[in-house]
């Protein structure tokens, strides 16, 4: 089977705008992006063209830009598809993050292709980009039980302990973002699917 390869151009980072949401489960995508931000030394700015905040750094020769939607949720393709076009940048040359129901916190996962399962960002970005052929980068928020209760749920910030568990395992990404940038898809996938899950702190007296 031939190694996975990729030229990643963009990575976006998905959730709401504003402070009412800054926090919740559904920003979890955002948290990332700011730490490959701040990890790389971008500043994410403003970019009234796409309504998005947006920054770039140059890795292998080539930009590699930094995209934070400014829509809602289901609106991300909007700012997407704009930044897409006006620089030619294909479906299979971007790494969505965002968060994952079907994935505890704690565990987040590599992958390409695939529908979006409900997700209201990826569904808008899949139509907006007419294709499925974008990395994701899977950040897991765990699931309520109840399908009924999942708008709510994601709307909602995430108890300590599992904040601390998506924090941790965002840094173990982190780790593995070089080898994303320089197109070693397979090899990330490797060192992120086997890291060692890093256990919750306890929580005293409980």
């Amino acid at each position: 089977m031939p190694a996975l390869t990729a030229e990643i151009r963009l990575v976006v980072g998905l959730g709401n705008p504003g402070a009412d949401y800054v926090d919740t489960r559904h920003n979890a995508g955002a948290w990332l992006l700011d730490a490959i931000a701040a990890e790389r030394g971008v500043e994410l700015r403003p970019e009234k063209r796409d309504n998005a905040e947006l920054g770039k750094f140059r890795h292998g020769g080539r930009d590699v830009f930094l995209q934070k939607p400014l829509t809602f949720m289901n609106r991300s393709g909007q700012a997407v598809g704009s930044l897409a076009r006006y620089f030619k940048i294909a479906p299979e040359e971007m790494l969505i993050l965002h968060d994952e129901l079907d994935l505890s916190p704690g565990v987040n996962r590599l992958k390409q292709g695939g529908g979006h399962g409900g997700h209201n960002g990826l569904r808008d970005l899949i139509n907006h980009l007419g294709s499925r052929d974008f990395f994701r980068l899977r950040i897991g928020i765990g699931h309520p039980g109840n399908a009924a209760d999942v708008i709510n749920y994601v709307l909602k910030r995430p108890s300590a302990d599992d904040r601390a568990a998506i924090d941790a395992a965002n840094r173990d990404t982190l780790a593995v973002m070089p080898l994303v940038f320089d197109g070693r898809i397979d090899k990330a996938m490797q060192a992120l699917h086997t890291a060692a899950p890093v256990p919750p702190e306890p929580d005293d007296g409980v």
